[in-house]
């Protein structure tokens, strides 16, 4: 039996209090549902700058309304303070999804970047040291490897940023290795690459590509491609992620505290060979977008190249083994996503 599972079988006899910021968000909606289906008491933290409250929606026909109400749903800002001592009160788990992700956002909106992603990050980490809570978990990314060149990548080796985005996530590794040391506070950084999967926002000029890829070609409309198509991802199913923040969480294991771990799958996909699946899975139902050829266009300001990660010391040290890989989680998605706009 894996790791994740003996884990799920504990979670249930043994119900905890977990806050989960950015609750209204992809990923953070996705920990609510799994940790409420386990049992869970749950508090949600979430402004609704980026997160949506039909998100939340969601999670409350999938869990049930008996699960339901072990939710309690606060609409704050993490840059408050006052409002991140009252979030955690209690908690024995903090999982901090909340931020304001994207790196062409960043580029464009450095100084909102900074407040909630540096600002709010700290506020949390306070909120948490002065409530006691057990672990800290938070959502780290691929981008603070910055310019590194190696391949696959591994946690020890980073280069340069190349966005305000990247700043803001490589210096939440840094407090939290401060807290770690000067406060004795046991945090632990998950570096996403590439998570997608349902819930997943396809709207906006900051929408992530898999989701915007599957609505353009339900809708008959062409898909942009920056550069060559050439540049390629370590893609990542969302139940993949939730599993990682699960495990970290919840630890005993000599050593595994206090670091930071890349969440992916170890593999790699092209931005082409992405397109051509999901243009394959959206044919099955709307026929016409088999012949939809892509858009190609500039290079975008900030992206790396090539991105894989190397998950063996998740693997190690927390039990981490991804549970879907990129054509198991596309094909979810691509049901998601249908089903939903069949029901609209």
């Amino acid at each position: 039996m894996s790791a994740y599972a003996v884990l799920r079988s504990e979670l249930v006899q043994q119900p905890s209090l977990w806050l989960v910021t950015g609750a209204a968000g992809f990923i953070g909606s996705s920990l609510v549902e799994t940790l409420l289906q386990l049992g869970q008491r749950v508090v949600g933290l979430d402004n609704f700058a980026t997160g949506h409250r039909a998100n939340l929606e969601d999670v409350r026909q999938r869990a049930g309304e008996r699960a339901w109400r072990r939710f309690r749903f606060m609409e704050a800002d993490i840059c408050d303070l006052a409002a991140c001592r009252e979030a955690v009160h209690g908690a024995h788990y903090v999982l901090h999804q909340a931020a304001l992700g994207s790196v062409p956002r960043s580029i464009e909106e450095p100084i909102q970047t900074n407040r909630a992603n540096i600002d709010g990050f700290l506020n949390l980490l306070v909120a948490t040291r002065d409530a006691r809570a057990r672990r800290f978990v938070y959502a780290a990314s691929s981008s603070t490897y910055g310019d590194h060149p190696a391949l696959p990548k591994v946690e020890h080796e980073i280069g340069s940023p190349l966005s305000p985005y990247a700043v803001t996530k490589y210096v939440n590794e840094l407090y939290a290795s401060v807290f770690n040391s000067t406060y004795g506070m046991d945090c632990i950084g998950l570096r996403y690459f590439n998570v997608f999967g349902p819930r997943q926002d396809p709207q906006g000029a900051y929408a992530a590509v898999i989701p915007r890829w599957f609505e353009a070609l339900c809708r008959n409309a062409r898909c942009r491609i920056n550069g060559d198509g050439e540049t390629s991802r370590d893609f990542c199913y969302i139940d993949n992620a939730v599993q990682a923040n699960l495990l970290a969480a919840t630890t005993e294991r000599p050593g595994a505290g206090g670091e930071v771990y890349n969440v992916a799958v170890g593999g790699r996909t092209t931005l082409n060979q992405l397109y051509r699946e999901i243009r394959r899975l959206v044919a099955a139902q709307h026929p016409d977008a088999a012949a939809m050829e892509p858009l190609y266009g500039d290079f975008r300001a900030g992206d790396v190249r090539h991105s894989q990660a190397d998950i063996s010391k998740a693997g190690r040290l927390l039990g981490y083994a991804p549970t879907h890989d990129v054509a198991q989680g596309l094909a979810l998605t691509g049901e998601w996503f249908m089903r939903r706009r069949a029901q609209s």
